[in-house]
């Protein structure tokens, strides 16, 4: 390899190193400012407002995805019929996220729980999954020129969302906490949560855990 060339690859390194730095701090910058974890009674406030509005079919797994999966919101926005149906139209078992779907550029699996099946397949009846057309979103706007939600219009929608149902300081990552915090409360290690959620730093993954009474009732018992 020439000087040149090692010098291009040293660069390219440490432009990559510089940019999951600036992620990192992004990611924890936001978990800190905004977004709230939603005990069980608030979630459920969240999914009775959405029964009495449109396209609350819809807007139940979109919530539910959130919650159960912890795919950021750009994930979710990025799913196209083929990622989450197989060719008979069933749920799949895992959706394979590829690099370009993902904010950290590299592809991973989101492992789809009973209870997350559940709610799609709610979805997928409403919508005729025998019907679907492969290549399109997974979850339908409601603007008839558009090819679903985009990072930008799903974020505006879970502000919107939760405000509307009283639910103060959630955001779009609400959900995607909300799954994290619950999981560590249930014992699951930072490690596992790591890669579920697919981060490359465990700090990142620890900023989203929000540390509540039952986790230190639980802890103390162990002493």
């Amino acid at each position: 390899m020439t000087a040149h060339k090692q010098k291009e690859v040293g660069i390219d390194k440490q432009r990559k190193h510089t940019n999951d730095i600036q992620n990192t701090t992004y990611e924890v910058e936001t978990m800190s400012k905004q977004a709230k974890t939603l005990t069980q009674q608030e979630l459920r406030r969240v999914l009775d407002y959405t029964a009495t509005r449109k396209h609350s079919v819809r807007n139940r797994a979109l919530l539910m995805t959130t919650h159960l999966s912890g795919m950021r919101v750009g994930e979710v926005a990025s799913l196209r019929n083929s990622d989450v149906l197989d060719a008979e139209g069933n749920i799949r078992n895992e959706i394979r996220l590829s690099a370009e779907q993902t904010k950290g550029n590299e592809a991973r699996v989101v492992f789809v729980s009973d209870k997350l099946r559940k709610e799609l397949e709610l979805y997928t009846r409403l919508i005729g999954n025998a019907t679907i057309n492969p290549a399109l979103k997974f979850f339908y706007s409601q603007k008839r020129i558009s090819d679903g939600f985009t990072a930008n219009t799903l974020t505006q929608f879970f502000h919107y969302l939760y405000k509307r149902a009283g639910i103060d300081g959630a955001s779009s990552h609400s959900g995607r906490r909300t799954f994290i915090t619950n999981l560590a409360t249930k014992g699951v290690g930072v490690r596992v949560l790591m890669s579920l959620a697919g981060h490359k730093n465990i700090s990142t993954t620890q900023a989203y855990i929000d540390v509540n009474d039952d986790m230190k009732r639980k802890a103390v018992e162990l002493a």
